[in-house]
């Protein structure tokens, strides 16, 4: 297990060094004048002034050695400052990262909890009117934006019955009650379309373990059919759920950048958003990065976590 976990690692410097070359050559494009960005607007800029904007930041050095300073700052954990506030970008990430955490990791719960039992129930039921309901029910989920949802979520309560979440933002540690009552609802905005597809890979799954003969082998034993599924077909068929789960993973984070902004949370999303309509490159990339190492960390422990649901996975 050491072993394989050391090679996926490595293999994801490559990876990481793609996707930084990327973000790099890719933020040079984004429209704007940094001078402009920096001294706050075209009344302050003069060539003088532009050319030790320059300077600082490094721009007037080649390409290659600009990727080659990043980098190498990168690597000792320093993320570069903000242009527009001169904070060090990795401070704004720490800052921002525990209301991202929690709307991923509250919108996962619910995707999961909601996705099973209607995987489950759907394929215990295949083509009877409740399955033909539930797999409607879901398509309709799936076509369904996620800040098409967030929105009626806002508005439709404050319309019918007047209500709003509490602001401005309070974090869990300092009252989770409120906290609670702040992310529950972009949590469900951000994980319905998720239970959508974990639903359906469920029941696809629970209907390809059903016909199994170690399934029937179990009902013929007497077993009863609540020890039948959650000891023989529900774990065996959590695999390709997982799998589904953590590519899906990707997509929920992207999702925040949304969410966020529409619920008015200091997540990184927000964040980023912002970074990109003031053009404030450092902040881009260091955000873009940090969201890549998390996909690739979250795909190893998806990976790793087949151990769990299947003795027969080993890796060497």
């Amino acid at each position: 297990m050491g072993q394989y976990i050391a090679r996926r690692l490595l293999l994801a410097i490559p990876v990481l060094f793609l996707v930084s070359v990327l973000i790099f050559g890719g933020v040079r494009f984004i429209p704007g004048d940094v001078c402009g960005i920096v001294l706050g607007g075209p009344e302050s800029m003069t060539p003088e002034r532009c050319a030790q904007v320059d300077r600082d930041l490094g721009l007037d050095k080649p390409i290659v050695e600009q990727y080659a300073t990043w980098m190498g700052n990168i690597l000792t954990g320093d993320f570069g400052r903000s242009m527009v506030n001169r904070r060090p970008v990795l401070e704004e990430i720490q800052n921002r990262l525990g209301a991202t955490l929690e709307l991923t990791l509250l919108s996962s719960l619910f995707a999961v909890f909601l996705a099973i039992p209607i995987g489950v129930f759907s394929a215990l039921k295949q083509d009877k009117p409740p399955d033909v309901a539930l797999r409607i029910l879901t398509v309709g989920w799936l076509a369904m934006p996620s800040f098409w949802v967030g929105s009626m979520l806002i508005t439709l309560p404050a319309k019918w019955w007047g209500y709003a979440p509490p602001t401005p933002y309070v974090q869990f540690w300092d009252d989770p009650l409120t906290n609670l009552q702040q992310m529950y609802l972009p949590a469900i905005a951000l994980g319905l379309a998720l239970s959508a597809v974990l639903a359906r890979v469920t029941r696809s799954a629970m209907l390809e373990v059903l016909r199994q003969d170690y399934v029937r082998t179990a009902r013929a034993k007497g077993l009863t059919e609540r020890v039948v599924l959650s000891r023989h077909a529900l774990k065996n068929a959590m695999l390709p759920v997982i799998t589904i789960f953590g590519l899906q993973l990707g997509f929920l984070l992207g999702g925040t950048v949304v969410l966020e902004s529409l619920f008015a949370l200091p997540g990184m999303g927000t964040l980023l958003l912002s970074a990109v309509l003031t053009k404030d490159f450092p902040e881009i990339q260091g955000l873009v990065l940090f969201f890549a190492l998390a996909i690739i960390l979250i795909n190893l422990a998806v990976d790793v976590s087949y151990v769990l649901f299947d003795p027969r996975v080993r890796y060497t």
